[in-house]
């Protein structure tokens, strides 16, 4: 049904979507952590950030890191300094910008889900002398599984679809940085619809049942 070039673009956009969601999750946690339970004045500049790629066209998302990661820019400076070269065209740099892209679908649920347990149970780990991290991880994780259910699920499916952001970072190149979104985009430039239809449709099954399995799920998590 695929072949090579399809496959290589399936695996490379499975392989982003998993670093993506893992490196999401481990960032992702502290700062919606702190989200949650900050009164700190920066918490509005600070969640505006994190929302930002829910309103900005990805375009201009992915222009912005084309040229920051870039030959000239701060951060390809730094990286050719240091002699790694640039993150641009590259896996790296398709990494980059799916979790600036990918943020507020992961730390979003997670604050949600901190901020819906309140500060009780805290302090009832609190009085029975429970260190912040036998806390965190004995009370705060468990009660939280709903959200990191909802992050991982929603972070990893929209890094799946990501189109605007890869293709200004990492261009089209065969098994280095052409996912999915962009082979389909290739198909229908070369007025090939029959291979286009097999993996949109391959696509629109995939975030049907994604969105199926979230809503099946989900209830569970909160009676619990």
């Amino acid at each position: 049904m695929f072949d090579d070039i399809e496959l290589g673009a399936i695996f490379l956009t499975l392989r982003l979507a998993t670093t993506t969601t893992v490196i999401l999750l481990l960032l992702g946690t502290p700062l919606a952590w702190w989200l949650a339970r900050t009164r700190s004045v920066f918490k509005g500049p600070v969640s505006a950030i994190v929302a930002l790629p829910l309103v900005l066209p990805p375009t201009v998302l992915g222009f912005y890191f084309l040229i920051g990661l870039g030959p000239q820019g701060p951060i390809g400076s730094v990286t050719q300094w240091l002699g790694l070269g640039t993150m641009t065209f590259n896996f790296s740099g398709l990494v980059a910008g799916s979790v600036i892209y990918s943020m507020p679908f992961v730390v979003q649920p997670l604050q949600n889900a901190f901020e819906a347990m309140g500060s009780e149970p805290l302090e009832t780990a609190a009085t029975l002398r429970a260190s912040p991290l036998d806390t965190f991880v004995s009370v705060v994780l468990p009660m939280a599984r709903p959200g990191y259910l909802t992050a991982t699920v929603m972070g990893f499916a929209h890094t799946v679809g990501e189109f605007g952001v890869v293709l200004m970072i990492g261009g089209n190149i065969p098994d280095r940085t052409r996912v999915v979104s962009v082979q389909i985009y290739d198909h229908v430039e070369a007025i090939e619809y029959a291979q286009a239809h097999v993996l949109a449709g391959g696509m629109l099954a995939f975030s049907f049942v994604v969105l199926l399995v979230l809503y099946t799920l989900q209830p569970t998590g909160r009676k619990r």
